[in-house]
């Protein structure tokens, strides 16, 4: 058993860490940020932490660099303040997607972000449906990922699922859809998609799997600009499918999603909020349900801070 346990919030979701705060049953920690007119941050702990388990949630949202130099800063100040152990909460994950060396001459930067985590004073990390699980193995010390899947799961289970089928919007997410096209118990249907460059524009071109007069859910691990799930939806209307619904864990939801999901052929858009989702796009995303992790990652910050295991709450 740690010290007393408390948690902090950084700027980039205070809304997710209050939610979580209050179901462990405290106040968020005191902490003073402030950002000066030559854009340098400064962090105060406006409280005692000399011995405490801490736990900092920030998430990885616009502004990304500032909102992880900004954790990094505050992990530091608790380091220098004493602090028994600290626990990143990283709901999205800074810099996922950059996961391997995919070209020449590029940072794998998801495993500097690790280091740069580490370096900085976190003692474990506790994050989401990475884009990649390879990523765990970045981290030098203890990581942990939840999966949001309980969340997504029991929502699409007050559906009639007789007539659903899951499809992965490419091969690469086929075994991410798998698991949960079993726990919901529907058979799995993938796109065969190409992407050629950067511009995030990938296209559908084919379907393994039948979708014809039957509702479908696409499954994924976020959604960025909302490309590749309006191609996916295009292809599966074009392939006779009845009901198209979209479950994803991180609605990044970047530059002109809003714009170009409501052009998709969409009955539901679910998210959940490992990032926060502003106006005024929240309210122009036609059938978008945002559900909320801070239950399941208050939960796992009790049992952490009690050393019991969270593989219960990978259960649905």
């Amino acid at each position: 058993m740690q010290g007393d346990l408390k948690v902090f919030s950084g700027s980039s979701h205070s809304g997710l860490a209050a939610g979580i705060a209050s179901h462990i049953g405290m106040p968020l920690g005191k902490a003073r940020i402030n950002r000066f007119s030559n854009e340098n941050i400064k962090v105060k702990i406006e409280e005692n932490v000399r011995g405490a388990d801490v736990f900092v949630v920030q998430t990885s949202c616009p502004p990304v660099s500032d909102n992880l130099v900004e954790m990094l800063i505050m992990l530091d100040a608790l380091k220098y303040s004493s602090a028994s152990r600290i626990t990143a909460v990283l709901p999205y994950f800074p810099y996922a997607r950059s996961d391997k060396k995919d070209e020449s001459r590029i940072s794998i930067t998801a495993r500097l972000v690790a280091d740069l985590l580490q370096t900085a004073g976190a003692d474990r990390v506790l994050t989401m449906t990475l884009h990649a699980p390879q990523i765990l193995g970045f981290f030098r010390n203890p990581a942990d990922q939840l999966m949001a899947h309980p969340i997504l799961i029991n929502y699409f289970r007050q559906k009639n699922l007789s007539n659903t089928i899951v499809v992965a919007t490419d091969a690469g997410s086929a075994k991410f859809a798998g698991h949960f096209a079993k726990r919901i118990g529907t058979p799995m249907a993938i796109i065969d998609k190409r992407r050629t460059d950067d511009t995030e524009s990938p296209q559908s071109v084919a379907l393994i799997g039948d979708v014809n007069g039957k509702d479908v859910i696409i499954y994924d691990d976020e959604i960025a600009t909302g490309g590749s799930i309006r191609e996916a939806a295009r292809i599966l209307r074009d392939f006779g499918a009845k009901e198209v619904c979209v479950g994803v864990t991180h609605g990044v939801l970047s530059g002109n999603a809003a714009e170009v999901l409501n052009k998709a052929d969409l009955d539901e858009l679910v998210v959940t909020d490992t990032i926060p989702i502003a106006e005024p796009k929240l309210s122009s995303i036609k059938n978008l349900r945002v559900l909320t992790t801070a239950p399941l990652f208050g939960e796992a910050i009790k049992r952490i801070h009690a050393g019991l295991s969270l593989s219960e709450l990978m259960e649905a």
